[in-house]
Order: structure tokens, then C-alpha cells, then sequence
């Protein structure tokens, strides 16, 4: 295999022929791809959520479904069903749209909590159970789940078993007066995403996923990550801190930018950067913390704030 940076950039570089103007999040993207993760963008509609998605498979040629949450999806509309055949009078297994490489949960949080459930299963274990049957999912395998932050009517919060399963959290905000007319323009014709080139394929992506495991990460930085998650279990404005598998999540995403920066090594600044998306959408704020204003962003800012970086020295 080529250099697993390379691989990761041409990946990037694809996508932005169709997501304009936000590098940054394509970035946090692709290292929840590398890390073999899933991401939750909590955005407002128009601004390429689902573009995202598609642009991703098709820039890896992996197999990409959409499922669109509503009050009446069931959970076998997700994960399958077996259905009797006459003809040969057995149960067939018809695969739900849940067994593919690449799915986009559009608007989960439009979805009963008994569908909702219907994720847990696919998104740690990578396999689905129909009527006592398990089936594998295919490799590699990421969710991308959307939901809109502004509109609540009609809408069922995601669990925080739902949300602790989430890698990455990010949200890509609209564009830049200037990108947006560069949108324009490049779908004056035909959109840019029906035309998107195969980068790269399955096989090179695992091998970045395993890639990333072997980039060195320090004693003291592992010290430094459980000392930020723990902090956050202990912050005043917590009803409920970040689990050990956020702890995992800050862990893995910091080898991966470390790998896209073209490192062998993870630094504290990686950490210090990573800890919002991973850590964030896993604290729970106490009633009177939401009163008060206080945002999950404020209390991640004073962990960090809060706890020693390795290696630093203190100031008189």
C-alpha cells in the first residue's frame, strides 16, 4: 500500500470537488472513516449533509443507502425481514437498507426509539439479528446520521446509548458568501457529486484503518485523555460525563489527525483540538447548568482549561 496519507488526502481532495469551502470538516469526516466510526451532523437542511455522504462512497466505491427516519419506520425497515417463499418453502432474508458500506440515517431523531434501537446492534457490533439469525455487515462500515438542531416538533431524542456510540459529532454551517457562488457555479450544468471519480477502494481503506492503529501515542498522553474525560465527570455543570468509550473515541480520532498531519507520534495539541467532536455529544448538562446557559462547549473549554498538558511546565 501507498503512504496512508496520501491515500486519506486523495480522498479529501475528491470531496471537496462537491462539499466546497469546509476543509475542516471534511477532515474531521474522513478520520472517523479512518478510525472506522461513525458521525452525527446536527446542521440545518441545505447545507450538504447528505451530498457528504454520497460523495464519500463514491470517492471509495462502496455500496451507499439512505434510510429517511419517520414516526412510522419500523425497525425491519431498517435491519430486514425474512419473507416465506412458496416456491421453495423457506424464509428468505430481504436485507434492510441498514447492510451497505456506507449509511445515511436522515433525521433519526424523527424515528421512535423502538427504530432508533434498531441502530444500536449495527453500530458497535457490526452485524444485525432477524428472528434469532445474525447477519455481518459488510466492511468497512460507517453510519452518517443527521438531525436538525432547530426544529424539535414531532422529534424523539437520541438515547444517550444512541449518542455514546457516535464517534464525532460536527456540524458544517453554511458557506462563505464566496464558496456559496462557487457552488453555484459548479452546479450551473449538473452536480458535481454525479460525476465524482473512484479514489481509491475498500481494500486500501481498511489498511488505513489499521494504519492508524500503529501510530505511537505516549503514556502521558493516555493519562492526559483520561484525565479530560474523568474531568468531565466531575464538572460541576455535569449530570452525566463522558463514558470510557468517549475516552476510546478522543484515543483513536488523535491517531488518525496524527497520521493526516503526517506523523507517527500523537501530540497534545491533537487532543486539544479532537475534544469537543468526540467528547462533547457525550456530556449530559444538569438542569440547572441548562438554565443557566451553560453549553457542553463551555465545559469541555474548562476541562481543558482544568487539566495539566504533558510536558508543560508551570508558570510562576
Amino acid at each position: 500500500m501507498e503512504d496512508p496519507k496520501l491515500v486519506a488526502e486523495r480522498i479529501i481532495t475528491n470531496v471537496e470537488r462537491v462539499i466546497i469551502g469546509k476543509n475542516r470538516e471534511l477532515r474531521l469526516a474522513i478520520t472517523a472513516l479512518m478510525c472506522g466510526g461513525h458521525i452525527l451532523i446536527e446542521d440545518v437542511p441545505g447545507v450538504g449533509k447528505t451530498m457528504l455522504a454520497r460523495a464519500i462512497a463514491a470517492s471509495i466505491g462502496l455500496g451507499f443507502k439512505r434510510i429517511q427516519f419517520t414516526p412510522d419506520l419500523l425497525p425491519s425497515d431498517v435491519s430486514g425481514v425474512s419473507i416465506y417463499n412458496q416456491k421453495t418453502g423457506d424464509f428468505e432474508f430481504r436485507p434492510g437498507p441498514i447492510i451497505a458500506q456506507v449509511v445515511l440515517a436522515d433525521e433519526v431523531n424523527r424515528a421512535t426509539p423502538k427504530t432508533q434501537s434498531a441502530l444500536l446492534e449495527a453500530m458497535e457490533e457490526r452485524q444485525v439479528t432477524v428472528e434469532g439469525v445474525t447477519h455481518t455487515l459488510p466492511t468497512p462500515f460507517m453510519v452518517m446520521a443527521t438531525q436538525n438542531p432547530i426544529e424539535y416538533e414531532g422529534t424523539f431524542p437520541l438515547p444517550e446509548a444512541q449518542l455514546d456510540r457516535f464517534l464525532i459529532r460536527l456540524q458544517l454551517g453554511y458557506p462563505s458568501p464566496t464558496d456559496e457562488v462557487l457552488v453555484l457555479d459548479a452546479q450551473q450544468e449538473h452536480h458535481p457529486v454525479d460525476q465524482i471519480e473512484q479514489v481509491t477502494n475498500a481494500q486500501e481503506v481498511l489498511q488505513l484503518q489499521q494504519a492508524v492503529k500503529e501510530i505511537y501515542v505516549d503514556p502521558l498522553i493516555k493519562q492526559y485523555i483520561v484525565a479530560l474525560t474523568n474531568a468531565t465527570r466531575e464538572h460541576e455543570a455535569v449530570y452525566l460525563g463522558a463514558s470510557p468509550r468517549g475516552s476510546l473515541a478522543l484515543f483513536r480520532t488523535a491517531q488518525a489527525k496524527a497520521l493526516l498531519e503526517g506523523r507517527d507520534f500523537v501530540i497534545p495539541d491533537d487532543i486539544k483540538d479532537l475534544a469537543l467532536v468526540t467528547l462533547g455529544h457525550r456530556v449530559i448538562m444538569s438542569p440547572g447548568a441548562k438554565v443557566k446557559g451553560t453549553t457542553t462547549a463551555d465545559v469541555i473549554a474548562a476541562c481543558l482549561n482544568r487539566v495539566p498538558v504533558p510536558g508543560a511546565r508551570a508558570r510562576a
